[in-house]
Parts: structure tokens; C-alpha cells; sequence
């Protein structure tokens, strides 16, 4: 990517088994030009630490709203400085608060504070939580206003299950967010 084409992405991680994925597809960010910052939900940091990302993309890693030593909340300095808002893994409780407007941690805070447009939404979870009917009601509010989705993908999933709702793999993700730059 050109220094003049260069775009920033702040990558959300919720907590699924797929955050593990997420450190290549940052990795991935990094390589090819992506200025990127990492925020983490609590339970994301039961899966992945944030000196994982930290190391990955050269920049501190957002895991709260209180960081007191700055003067402008974070949430919505990173939100200004965003192009995209990446959120791989997506769980079904991160859909439902953006869905909802609920704002009760730094990612669901960053989230409402970016136009609906500005959102990529990589899902991955049960099949039978991607299915339920509450999950597909979220899902059909933020696509109707616009939050682009990336999957989830058809196949085996860590809990044993097979079906509909596995985190797309991280190149499928970087091709989407690729595909997004270009319009």
C-alpha cells in the first residue's frame, strides 16, 4: 500500500476461541501498511494478552475507558482516527450491544461512536448461537444500517459443533477490508 493511501484500523477482539486468529490477521495489517491499534475486551484478554498486540502493531493496546492520563477518552480519539473499525473475533454479545446502542466497555464504546459504515464485523461462534433467533435479529439491525460482515464461515467449530458460525480465516479477512479500501 502507498504512504499516501495508508489507512488506520483499530482492531477489536472479543472473547472467542478465533482471537487467536486475530494476531496473524494484524500481523497481516502491519505487513502491508495498515497503521493499526488493538482493543481488547476483558473477556478477549482471557484468550490473548495484549503484549500480543501490542508487539504486533507497535502501538498501545486499548483494555479499558479509564486511562486518566490522557485528556480526550480514548474511545473517541481512536474512533476520530479510524478509517475502519475491525471486530474479529465478532461473539454474539458484541453484536448484540452494537446492535442495541449499549456502550459498557472500550469496544462497544468505540463502536458507537463510528458510523455504522466504518464497522467490520467478523462473527464467529456456536452455530446454535448464530442461528438463534435473538442473534439474527442483531445481525439484521446492523446490517440494515450499514456494518459490513465478513462471514461467519460454514465448518467445525472449537467447542465440537459443526455448522454455520466459525470466524472466517485471516486472509479472508484482510481480502475483505482490501475489497472495502478499494470503493
Amino acid at each position: 500500500m502507498a504512504e499516501e493511501n495508508k489507512k488506520n484500523i483499530v482492531l477489536g477482539i472479543t472473547g472467542g476461541i478465533a482471537a487467536y486468529k486475530s494476531a496473524m490477521l494484524c500481523s497481516m495489517f502491519v505487513r502491508n501498511g495498515y497503521e493499526v491499534k488493538v482493543v481488547m475486551t476483558d473477556n478477549a484478554q482471557e484468550f490473548v494478552t495484549p503484549l500480543t498486540f501490542k508487539t504486533l502493531s507497535k502501538n498501545e493496546v486499548m483494555t479499558s475507558l479509564w486511562n486518566r492520563e490522557v485528556w480526550r477518552p480514548g474511545h473517541v480519539a481512536w474512533a476520530d482516527w479510524a478509517d475502519l473499525l475491525v471486530i474479529a473475533p465478532a461473539t454474539a454479545n458484541i453484536l448484540g450491544k452494537i446492535a442495541n446502542g449499549i456502550a459498557d466497555d472500550a469496544l462497544s464504546t468505540l463502536a458507537i461512536c463510528m458510523k455504522p459504515s466504518e464497522i467490520m464485523v467478523a462473527p464467529a461462534m456456536n452455530p446454535a448461537m448464530w442461528n438463534n433467533v435473538f442473534v439474527q435479529k442483531n445481525v439484521s439491525v446492523l446490517k440494515e444500517t450499514g456494518v459490513n460482515f465478513c462471514g461467519p464461515a460454514d465448518g467445525h467449530v472449537a467447542c465440537g459443533a459443526d455448522g454455520s458460525g466459525r470466524m472466517e480465516e485471516p486472509q479472508s479477512i484482510f481480502a475483505a477490508i482490501e475489497k472495502y479500501f478499494e470503493k
